[in-house]
C-alpha cells in the first residue's frame, strides 16, 4: 500500500502510548485520526484496524512470537516488540497485506525508528513465522483450559478464570467468542429535534448504512422502547463531519445504556439524581423522556467531568437539565429522600466493554477489581439515602464481574431493627452496617449499637443541625479513637 502518511508509523505510535505510558487506546487513536484528518478513507481504516486488531490480539501474538524468538517478548526493546505484534497481526489476520510487504514494511520501520542493528533480527522473526504459520502450536484446552482460552482470546488469565468459575465453560467462551466480534456503532435519535424516521432518511442522505436492532437481531431486549430511536451506522469517514452529528440530531450510545433510562421510566415532573454521570448521556436520556418537565441533576467528582456533561447540554439543548460537581462517597444531606429516580452508573472494571475498549483488559487487575467493589458498595451506602420513599434506585456497570454487580445488591423488605437482629444471630463475628445519620438513628434509639464510626467533614453551618433528632436521652458512648484523611475526620465511639 501506498502511504501519503506513514500509517504503520503512527500505529506503532499509538501501540507506544498505549502499551508503555499506559494510555487508552480508542483516546490516543481518535486524536491521531482527528490529527490527520486529510488521510484517504482506506488510511484511516488501515490504521484504526491495525492498531484495534493487535491490541485486541496481543497475549496471541506475544505467544506466537515467543515460539519463533530466542529473545523472548518482555525482554524486548518496547519498539521491537511492538513491530514485531504489528507484523505478526498482519500476517495472520490481514489477508489484503502479503506476508512478504508486512516483513519489509517492519524492517523499514525498525529502521526508520533508530533500531538498524535490530532489523535483521525482526526480518528473521517475521520470516519464520510467515513460513511456518501452519504449524503454530497452541495449549491444549483439555489439559490447560485457562491458558488455552487466554491465549486464543487474548484474554488475561485471571480474567478468564473468574468467568469460568463464574459461568462455567460453555458460557465463558460465548463471552469471550462475543468480545472477539467487531461492535456496531449504535446511536439514539434526539427526539426533542428530529423523528427517528426523519433522521434514518437523513443519515441515508449523508452517505450512512443505517441499520435497524432488528436487522442486528438484538432480540431479547428487556425494554423494547429502544427499537424505534435506536440505529446502527456505518459506512461513513469521519463522523464528527457529519451534518446530523454537528446538528445535536442523535447521540452516540451503547444499546446497554440506553437501556437505563428505560428501566428507571421516569413519570413526567419528576426530579431525576445521577451520581456518576459523565459525559452525560443516561441524564441528557432521562431529560429526554421528561419531555421539558421535572429535573436532572447531572453529578460527578470534579469539574473538568461536569464541564463535558454541560458541553452535551448545551450542543442538545436540554433545559430541564443542571450539573454538580460532588464526590458520590460524601453525604448530600440537601438530597437526602428528594430523588424519584436515582441513577448509579458507578465505576467499575470496564469488562463488559471489552469490543470497544480492548485494552482495557490489560490494564485492569484482581487487586484493582476489588478496590473498585469496595468503592461501588461505598457510594451505595452514601446514595440510597436520596432515593424518596416508593422511589426508584438504577443500579448500573458496564462489566460481567459478579462482583460488583450481583454481589453488591441484597434486598430487604422488613424492618432495619429486625434486619440487625437477623445478621446477628447468623453471624458469628461482628457485623459492619453502613449508612447514614436515618439507620444509626433507628439502631442507637434500639440500643443495637455497640462502636459507631462517625464521619465529620468540618464546616460551619449557622448554628449546627442536630446529627440524630428524635433521641430524647443521653447516648452512652466513649470516644476512644480518632482518624483524619483527605478533609474528613472519622470519630470512633465505643458503649460505655
Amino acid at each position: 500500500m501506498t502511504d501519503t502518511v506513514n500509517t504503520r508509523r503512527l500505529a506503532l505510535d499509538v501501540l507506544l502510548e498505549v502499551t508503555e505510558h499506559g494510555a487508552y487506546s480508542n483516546q490516543v487513536l481518535r486524536a491521531v485520526l482527528e490529527k490527520y484528518q486529510y488521510m484517504e478513507k482506506y488510511e484511516r481504516a488501515f490504521l484504526t484496524r491495525l492498531v484495534e486488531g493487535t491490541i485486541q490480539h496481543m497475549i496471541e501474538l506475544d505467544y506466537v512470537i515467543d515460539q519463533f524468538s530466542k529473545v523472548k517478548v518482555k525482554k524486548m526493546k518496547p519498539v521491537i516488540r511492538n513491530i514485531l505484534r504489528m507484523g505478526v497481526y498482519q500476517i495472520q489476520y490481514m489477508d489484503s497485506v502479503p506476508d512478504s510487504a508486512a516483513c519489509n514494511e517492519a524492517v523499514k520501520l525498525a529502521r526508520k525508528s533508530g533500531f538498524s542493528t535490530l532489523s535483521g533480527f525482526v526480518n528473521g522473526v517475521l520470516r519464520n513465522i510467515a513460513r511456518n504459520s501452519g504449524s503454530i502450536r497452541y495449549p491444549d484446552e483439555e489439559k490447560e483450559p485457562v491458558l488455552a482460552l487466554s491465549v486464543r482470546y487474548s484474554m488475561p488469565e485471571w480474567i478468564v478464570e473468574e468467568w469460568l468459575n463464574a459461568y462455567g465453560m460453555e458460557q465463558t467462551k460465548a463471552i469471550l467468542d462475543a468480545f472477539s466480534k467487531e461492535a456496531p456503532i449504535t446511536i439514539r435519535t434526539n427526539v426533542t429535534k428530529i423523528t427517528p424516521d426523519a433522521l434514518k432518511e437523513q443519515l441515508k442522505a449523508e452517505g450512512v448504512t443505517v441499520q435497524t436492532l432488528e436487522e442486528l437481531s438484538y432480540a431479547g431486549l428487556p425494554y423494547t422502547d429502544a427499537y424505534h430511536y435506536a440505529f446502527a451506522i456505518s459506512g461513513f469517514d469521519h463522523l464528527m463531519a457529519l451534518p446530523s452529528f454537528q446538528d445535536g440530531l442523535f447521540y452516540v450510545q451503547d444499546i446497554s445504556s440506553m437501556m437505563v433510562a428505560e428501566a428507571a421510566a421516569p413519570e413526567k415532573g419528576a426530579h431525576v439524581i445521577d451520581v456518576c454521570a459523565a459525559p452525560g448521556g443516561k441524564s441528557i436520556h432521562l431529560a429526554e423522556m421528561l419531555d421539558g418537565t421535572g429535573s436532572v441533576e447531572s453529578r460527578d467528582l470534579t469539574g473538568y467531568k461536569t464541564g463535558l456533561i454541560e458541553e452535551n447540554i448545551s450542543r442538545y439543548q436540554i433545559k430541564n437539565m443542571t450539573t454538580k460537581v460532588w464526590d458520590a462517597t460524601v453525604p448530600d444531606e440537601s438530597a437526602e429522600d428528594t430523588a424519584d429516580v436515582l441513577v448509579a452508573d458507578l465505576p467499575c472494571s470496564g469488562l463488559g466493554v471489552l469490543r470497544k475498549k480492548t485494552d482495557i483488559r490489560y490494564k485492569m487487575s484482581r487487586g484493582q477489581q476489588e478496590e473498585l467493589e469496595a468503592l461501588q458498595r461505598r457510594i451505595l451506602d452514601t446514595v440510597c439515602s436520596y432515593v424518596k420513599k416508593d422511589g426508584i434506585m438504577v443500579y448500573s456497570t458496564c462489566t460481567i464481574n459478579p462482583g460488583e454487580n450481583q454481589e453488591n445488591v441484597c434486598f430487604w423488605n422488613g424492618e432495619l431493627i429486625a434486619l440487625a437482629d437477623q445478621l446477628k444471630t447468623e453471624s458469628k463475628g461482628n457485623v459492619w452496617i453502613c449508612g447514614g445519620a436515618s439507620v444509626a438513628r433507628q439502631l442507637l434509639k434500639e440500643n443495637r449499637i455497640d462502636k459507631l464510626w462517625l464521619s465529620v467533614i468540618p464546616t460551619v453551618l449557622g448554628k449546627g443541625v442536630r446529627l440524630f433528632p428524635g433521641l430524647h436521652r443521653e447516648l452512652p458512648l466513649k470516644l476512644v479513637a480518632t482518624e483524619h484523611y483527605n478533609g474528613i475526620v472519622d470519630l470512633v465511639y465505643e458503649k460505655r
